[in-house]
């Protein structure tokens, strides 16, 4: 187990901010998670715990300490429906384990390929993209209670997953240490093609019925056409969630924007592009200090050169000020602050 004083945080947030924690601790297996967790003390507090920082955005100095899993591996079973369970440690990079499971034939997972961060917070954050969210596969989270150190075991159900939600980024936030995920993929191939422009990048390939492999090939060569990449300019992906109105508001809208996009989600319900609104306000290359909206996809936010923390929420304060006096839709950022 690691355990560091005043530790810099720059190597652990994808947004390239310059600051430091009190302590830092890194546990490697559920033993030592359960022994950091009996090392814990007032002094402690507030925690933090984290996985690669790739959704994070520090204001600044952290007061507290921060806690990161280095839980690693990937164990298989099938299952007796023509499934395979893939349990997972909360360290492993999500896209490794797409990548595992889609070189094995274990299917589902594919649209997910390239997103950042680890497996333990694909399951507080229910990461999604393309129309498929993690919480389609997710059976089962493991992890240590920070309170008692005792292992607990929490269903799909339990976790209660919604669009960018679920119970740990709300009643169970930093309660509990992941230790393991268990995803249920499939043993056949069934590819999902109708999000985004999914079906057009596969028509430019002159692929009509894509492998799984071609299928994450092109999902990356999108996300790589639209997203900075972290090493080179700091980011933390999309960094507002896209809004969801009832069917009043999407009809008092589409009047004044008959072209504006839109996702039916229910009866009811409709997701609109948050991307598409910061673009009609003119925010889209637009900078403020060093920090700016990307210039290729305008619901990211980038790290110009030696931006801080409050400089970045200052740039998501105008955004989210200008969406709202114009649409009347409120956006709230996807992203953790802290």
């Amino acid at each position: 187990m690691k355990d560091l004083k005043d530790y810099r945080l720059l190597k652990h947030n994808t947004f390239g901010i310059d600051v430091s924690c009190k302590r830092f601790l890194e546990y490697a297996s559920v033993d030592e998670a359960m022994e950091l967790t009996a090392s814990l003390t007032e002094e402690d507090d507030p925690l933090l715990v984290i996985g690669e920082g790739s959704n994070l955005l520090l204001k600044g100095d952290y007061p507290g300490t921060v806690i990161h899993s280095a839980v690693h591996g990937i164990e298989v079973q099938p299952t007796t429906d023509g499934y395979w369970l893939l349990r997972c440690g909360s360290g492993e990079l999500f896209d490794d384990v797409v990548a595992y499971a889609v070189a094995h034939g274990y299917y589902g997972m594919e649209n997910l390929s390239l997103i950042p961060g680890e497996v333990g917070a694909s399951a507080v954050q229910n990461i999604g993209a393309y129309g498929v969210e993690a919480k389609d596969f997710i059976v089962e989270v493991e992890a240590v209670e920070i309170v008692t150190g005792r292992i607990v075991k929490f269903t799909n159900t339990e976790c209660e997953y919604g669009y960018r939600q679920s119970k740990f980024k709300h009643d169970w936030k930093e309660r509990f240490l992941m230790t393991h995920v268990t995803y249920r993929l499939s043993s056949t191939f069934n590819p999902k093609l109708s999000y985004g422009n999914i079906s057009s990048k596969l028509a430019e390939k002159h692929i009509k019925n894509p492998t799984a492999e071609e299928l994450r090939n092109v999902i990356i060569e999108i996300r790589q056409e639209k997203l900075p990449d972290p090493k080179i300019i700091g980011n933390a992906g999309s960094f507002f969630m896209n809004p969801i109105v009832d069917e009043a508001k999407y009809k008092e809208l589409s009047v004044v924007y008959p072209q504006m996009p839109f996702y039916r989600t229910s009866e009811n319900a409709y997701k609109i592009p948050a991307g598409w609104m910061i673009e009609q306000c003119g925010w889209k290359g637009k900078t403020l200090g060093k920090a700016g909206v990307y210039e290729k996809q305008a619901l990211v936010l980038v790290n110009l050169g030696g931006a801080t923390g409050e400089e970045i929420i200052a740039l998501y304060h105008a955004v989210q000020h200008d969406i709202k006096a114009r649409f009347g839709i409120a956006i709230n950022p996807e992203v953790n602050i802290r």
